[in-house]
């Protein structure tokens, strides 16, 4: 291995990613390249709690359902529930069967323990009510937003009744129908109820806004931004779905950017809280542009990454997840004219790399792309190498620690 490259090669330490950035970022995004895989998320737990205790970060967002992660924040700030409620109901995507979750919600509660509420860790799940079979209805979302306005503002600005609200939601399982996924015929989304819902959450979310001063005089800031993650929530819910209904080949690129926008959205109010670090997948916090083929059909899609990017600059930062092997999924050694190859090679079991480095010192013998023989392993793209502020690199995912994920 060239000179060159090993000068790139760090410790995976809070200290080391702090100098490869101009600047503490507002959101620092660690990916990963597979999900289920408990060692990711035991060097995620690590470097968050070094993040805490050298760095002034304050909470943590992962890719789960935003309103179930209330649940787990509500635990890890003030006690509520048991820890096994929170994982049982807190998680979506199966991560609450994760040991390394757990883990994470256990030292979370810990460390709040006997701390006053401005110095207390805080948890949010980002992502969308976005199942892989199922879309949720947007009821949670909606009922919760009308109940805190009604509760705190006259009855004459309200735009409807929680009554309405319920005759034009309907049964909650036609929302959530898997086979509207696959079928645009099977979803509501475009429905009479779905477009006068649509109107409403828009007029809610704008009372909700016009109404903030007196909001925040009648209640607890925390219930406010509560009110306005349900109002993102709904809307959001209602355009999925909305696509979910689009027969044109614009569907699926149009559900995909309304999920990274959803993700975008909650990720700029976690910002709000203070420095935190966001954990999802490698594609939905890179910069570049997302891009796939269904079928003979290119698809292409803003990330969430990319929208925070655009939004905060320097504040925000990404650094990648790469590794050698997952043997028991059939990926084996790396080739060694790939970057995972190249890193394979390092005697370190884990290393962080430069990667604006390691693309400088690779530029005159550009890597190939590594192909993974497995769909669920993303590797890195050589060509944008350049785009992230370092790479996470772990040699080896030992074949005992794999979880299922749903």
């Amino acid at each position: 291995m060239s000179t060159g490259i090993k000068d790139t090669v760090h410790a995976v330490e809070a200290a080391a990613v702090m100098s490869l950035l101009p600047a503490r970022p507002r959101l620092l995004g660690l990916g990963e390249p597979t999900h289920g895989e408990d060692l990711l998320l035991e060097v995620r737990n690590e470097l968050f709690r070094q993040l805490v205790e050298q760095e002034g970060y304050r909470s943590i967002a992962i890719e789960s359902d935003c309103l179930m992660g209330l649940a787990v924040d509500d635990y890890v700030t003030s006690g509520t529930g048991t820890l096994d409620e929170v994982m049982e109901r807190g998680f979506s995507h199966g991560f609450g069967a994760s040991a390394a979750n757990r883990e994470l919600v256990r030292w979370m509660r810990a460390h709040n323990e006997g701390r006053p509420a401005s110095d207390r860790l805080r948890f949010a799940g980002f992502d969308g009510p976005l199942e892989i079979t199922a879309a949720a209805s947007p009821r949670q979302a909606l009922t919760a937003l009308h109940g805190y306005l009604a509760a705190r503002v006259r009855a004459d600005l309200l735009p409807c009744t929680a009554g309405t609200l319920d005759r034009l939601l309907g049964a909650d399982d036609r929302w959530a129908d898997p086979a509207a996924m696959m079928d645009s015929t099977r979803s509501v989304g475009r429905s009479a109820e779905a477009k006068e819902l649509r109107l409403l959450a828009d007029d809610l979310v704008a009372l909700l806004d016009e109404q903030t001063p007196r909001l925040l005089a009648v209640s607890s800031r925390e219930d406010w931004e509560r009110a306005c993650l349900y109002g993102r929530t709904a809307t959001g819910l209602l355009g999925y779905h909305f696509w979910l209904a689009e027969p044109s080949p614009a569907r699926v690129p149009r559900l995909l950017g309304s999920r990274a926008t959803m993700m975008a959205a909650n990720l700029l109010a976690v910002a709000e809280w203070g420095p935190a670090l966001v954990h999802a997948s490698n594609r939905h916090l890179q910069r570049e542009k997302s891009r796939m083929r269904l079928g003979e059909v290119p698809m292409e899609w803003w990330s969430t990454g990319a929208i925070m990017s655009a939004r905060l600059g320097e504040d925000y930062a990404f650094l990648a997840t790469a590794l050698g092997t997952i043997r028991h999924q059939g990926v084996d050694d790396p080739p060694p004219d790939t970057v995972e190859g190249l890193l394979y090679a390092l005697p370190e079991d884990r290393s962080l790399v430069d990667a604006r480095g390691l693309a400088a010192a690779l530029a005159d013998a550009p890597p190939a792309a590594r192909v993974s023989p497995w769909f669920g392993y993303f590797p890195l793209d050589p060509a944008h190498l350049a785009e992230l502020d370092g790479i996470v690199f772990i040699k080896d995912l030992p074949g005992d620690r794999a979880r299922p994920v749903g």
